[in-house]
């Protein structure tokens, strides 16, 4: 509408300014529709992009069969599930697809508050097909994820290994990684003998796979690892580490160390003195070692089980005098030197068998090599060469050299199981199959005055096994403690010792051999000491009085059994007996 007064020309002013209102309102709508169109056009083409997109098969260089290969269950003898696989949703994004990083960086981080945002916003940025953001999730986080409706974020279910029994056999089964592949114990092992093959096949993803049967008495074992830990709190030790082994197929039933780690949790068994003392530890045995010297000497013939050995005085190499812990002062016969565990006496046995062929002895029991066992985690033991004459008096009661206790036990198991020597194995092996594997190192006779002489220690007044034997009475238990002084600064110290009993039951028809170890143990009370008898005998006393009925072995009473264990020369020169 147009405004006439007499003082003005008509607004022609107003009618321009309109006008140039409607242009501006004209070209605005232009370039709304214009950059609609853009807008369209540009998710158009993102979205025929993303259409045209080919799913990658791989994830961060491995193939998806790779990542959902499943594996096999692990069984105990008595058919007892000890490793299973379960499934698990894991989290991963493919960068490429995502359309908003910030938001989907926003929307994540409500539901996986611990993600760390700068970490997270970088793996969803790139032209990446797929980088995992989390593995291993619950159901409910997923269910949680999947509701933020993100795109470009999915799940992949993977498989997990899972370990029912927690920390009870870690260092027999070991650990799977994130890709459940195999990094330590028997899982490991597994993979280098077939399982990684069958998943490299793609046989493992989805198929029931055969269980693996073991050795293991998951029943023997929950007794085992129970008292370890007991053992740990009562004599408020730094370890504690027990094995045990039938004589006959080679089979170990057991075999526990603490401290000890989840797998569930992988990551558990890098903290620190979580290693297996079983197999990768090697220790200086003590007096554990004697019953080696005695086996050896007895079965080269150079002492006889009647024999006797001046144990009056110390032995003296050069500045040195080697003496007794507990010294007798008298001529001892050779079970008393085992009895009383004398040094004096040790120290003659191995010198009338003399020291090269006692050097030799201990390469026939593989003391200077690796035990063949199925475990990766194994050391090899240091024993010298050759020995000088204070070397071979100190090796032949177990100083100056070390082993592991896997040595120790199998070594044990041959020298009560008649002398045949068996490699130890976590698989099922009856004993047809063990037979061709055995390897004879000492004469059945030897073996039987062992037998003999590891009952002695444990039921003689004076013996080192007494306080086994009280703890574990009717199983005709026997065995041999070990002492040990720890090196500290170079020097052995007589305040830090590593402790062992090594044993057999039941003694008048052995079947099982087992070695514990207890470190840097205390006196449990004022009328305790520290020495092995007082810990580590006990321990394995109270560990056969729980397991013997578990493996078919009823308790026994009759002396008389006893009596038919002496061999019939000590009996007609010693009918006292000892």
């Amino acid at each position: 509408m147009a405004v006439v007064t007499e003082d003005f020309a008509p607004t022609i002013a107003l009618e321009g300014a309109r006008k140039q209102r409607g242009n501006l309102t004209q070209a605005r709508i232009r370039w709304m529709v214009l950059a609609v169109v853009l807008g369209l056009g540009l998710v158009g083409g993102r979205l025929v992009q993303l259409g045209m997109t080919e799913t990658d098969q791989t994830i961060e260089g491995q193939t998806r069969d790779a990542i959902t290969a499943t594996r096999p269950p692990i069984l105990d003898r008595n058919g007892l599930e000890m490793a299973v696989d379960i499934r698990v949703p894991s989290l991963y994004a493919e960068p490429r697809r995502i359309i908003d990083v910030e938001e989907a960086v926003r929307k994540l981080r409500t539901v996986l508050p611990d993600i760390e945002e700068d970490w997270l916003r970088n793996r969803l940025t790139g032209d990446q097909g797929f980088v995992w953001v989390k593995r291993e999730l619950t159901p409910a986080i997923e269910e949680a994820v999947m509701r933020l409706g993100i795109p470009g974020i999915d799940f992949i279910t993977e498989s997990k290994r899972f370990y029912p029994a927690m920390n009870e056999a870690a260092h027999i089964l070991g650990s799977t990684n994130v890709d459940n592949q195999g990094i330590a114990g028997i899982e490991r092992h597994m993979d280098s003998e077939s399982v990684a093959l069958l998943q490299e096949l793609g046989l493992a993803r989805g198929n029931a796979l055969t269980p693996v049967e073991l050795s293991v008495d998951m029943r023997v074992q929950h007794v085992l690892h129970e008292q370890l830990m007991d053992a740990m709190t009562r004599y408020q030790a730094v370890a504690a580490a027990g094995v045990m082994m039938d004589i006959y197929t080679g089979e170990i039933v057991a075999l526990a160390s603490v401290p000890d780690f989840n797998p569930n949790e992988p990551a558990t068994a890098l903290v620190k003195d979580t290693f297996n003392r079983i197999t990768s530890g090697i220790f200086e045995p003590g007096s554990i070692f004697k019953t080696v010297t005695m086996a050896g000497a007895l079965d080269s013939g150079a002492v006889r089980i009647t024999d006797q050995f001046d144990a009056r005085y110390g032995i003296r190499f050069g500045r040195y005098t080697i003496d007794d812990f507990h010294g007798k002062h008298r001529i001892l016969a050779l079970p008393e030197v085992y009895k009383y565990s004398s040094n004096i006496g040790t120290i003659r046995i191995m010198q009338a068998m003399g020291k090269e062929n006692y050097r030799a002895f201990l390469s026939r029991m593989k003391f200077d090599k690796r035990v063949e066992f199925e475990l990766p985690e194994m050391r090899v033991p240091t024993v010298p060469d050759s020995f000088s004459e204070v070397a071979a008096a100190t090796a032949s009661f177990g100083h100056g050299l070390s082993v592991s206790p896997l040595h120790m036990v199998t070594a044990y198991a041959a020298f009560v199981n008649g002398g045949n020597y068996i490699a130890p194995t976590l698989y099922k092996r009856d004993i047809a199959d063990a037979e061709p594997l055995y390897e004879r190192v000492l004469q059945p006779q030897t073996s039987a005055y062992i037998r003999y002489l590891m009952r002695l220690n444990a039921i003689s007044t004076g013996g080192s096994g007494s306080q086994m034997n009280k703890a574990a009475q009717g199983y005709r238990v026997g065995g041999k403690t070990g002492t040990a002084e720890k090196v500290v600064d170079g020097r052995y110290s007589s305040n830090k010792v590593t402790n062992f009993f090594a044993s057999a039951f039941p003694l008048d028809n052995p079947r099982y051999a087992m070695v514990v170890m207890v470190d840097e143990p205390k006196a449990e009370n004022a009328q305790s000491g520290t020495t092995a008898g007082w810990n580590a005998g006990t321990l394995t006393g109270r560990v056969i009085q729980r397991v013997a009925p578990m493996l078919g072995i009823a308790p026994d009473f009759s002396e008389m059994v006893d009596q038919q264990i002496v061999p019939a020369e000590v009996r007609q020169l010693y009918p006292e007996g000892f």
